[in-house]
């Protein structure tokens, strides 16, 4: 179908802004430029919001908690900010994690991973995992269930919290009821049908991809590695189950769908959800976009119905 036309609303005032030459673009400017872009989105009112430091795998990180009621244990439901590994901030994010805490009565703590190039891989899902155990581990004093969990996170940030997941499995960590993925990445080939149908035009670009890849991995030999590239994993079946939410004109809405059906391969219960019209980064978009509105609901009651 044409893209929806409140995207293409939201696209217009950046068809005619240049794209950055990534041969000599600074990492640390391109982050103070692309973290400011949009103007803060007022977000749903919490019960209570506050900043805290959470364990990484090196040092403390700083986290937000999202608590949308008064009550003790309530269920917990870990996020992953997307930006390509190298942008995104807790801020950026404010009002997606609001709304989450919001639609699935669960509180949600907002975890700031180390950053690419000045941390890279495996820096990022090693922090978010020692994290996620840090969070469960201290969920008394948090007034969260512990045993009740889940993880959400939008492209990068889906990336990591199916890293989180695969580490959980593979180290007997928190058990993780279910995951909710916004349009991840999942595979650092960059070389789907999706990637070649919409390369430029659509906010997300393969070229900005491209660099993205560059400045996380340490070498070209990781992007093999499945906490990198989870598409390129073995064996999935360890994962719990998942809902993956794709965009129609996002280069990488390919690898996110084929990731569904390798989960589905490997009995994994997904229910995976490509929304018509939409391009990548759309959830953040749900104030003002009606079809992002609809889709986050739908994401938000799976994560409730996981959790409750």
């Amino acid at each position: 179908m044409p893209l929806d036309s409140q995207i293409a609303a939201v696209l217009q005032p950046f068809r005619d802004v240049p794209e950055p030459d990534y041969r000599h673009l600074d990492a640390v400017q391109y982050r103070q430029f692309s973290d400011n872009l949009m103007p803060p989105i007022p977000g749903a009112p919490m019960f209570d919001v506050r900043d805290l430091q959470v364990a990484g795998a090196e040092g403390e990180l700083d986290a937000r908690l999202y608590r949308p009621l008064p009550q003790d244990k309530l269920p917990l439901l870990v996020f992953f900010h997307g930006g390509g590994f190298v942008i995104g901030t807790l801020d950026t994010h404010d009002n997606l994690c609001r709304a989450l805490a919001s639609q699935t009565g669960a509180v949600v703590v907002s975890v700031a991973y180390r950053l690419a190039p000045e941390a890279k891989f495996p820096a990022a899902p090693l922090d978010c995992y020692a994290a996620t155990c840090w969070l469960v581990e201290h969920a008394f004093e948090l007034g969260v269930d512990g045993s009740r969990l889940a993880l959400a996170g939008d492209s990068a940030g889906g990336n990591l919290a199916l890293a989180v997941s695969r580490l959980a499995a593979q180290r007997q960590g928190p058990k993780i009821r279910h995951q909710c993925l916004f349009y991840p990445v999942t595979d650092g080939g960059c070389d789907s049908a999706s990637y070649a149908d919409f390369a430029e035009g659509y906010f997300l670009t393969r070229a900005m991809m491209g660099w993205f890849w560059q400045q996380y991995l340490q070498n070209p030999a990781q992007v093999d590695d499945p906490l990198a590239s989870p598409l390129r994993a073995e064996d999935l079946a360890d994962l719990p189950p998942t809902t993956l939410i794709s965009a129609e004109f996002d280069p990488l809405r390919d690898e996110g769908e084929a990731l569904a059906k390798r989960l589905q391969a490997a009995g994994v219960q997904v229910r995976v959800q490509r929304c018509e019209g939409m391009i990548h980064g759309f959830i953040s978009m749900a104030p003002f976009v009606e079809r992002a509105a609809e889709a986050l609901a739908e994401a938000a009651a799976d994560l409730r119905g996981a959790l409750n």
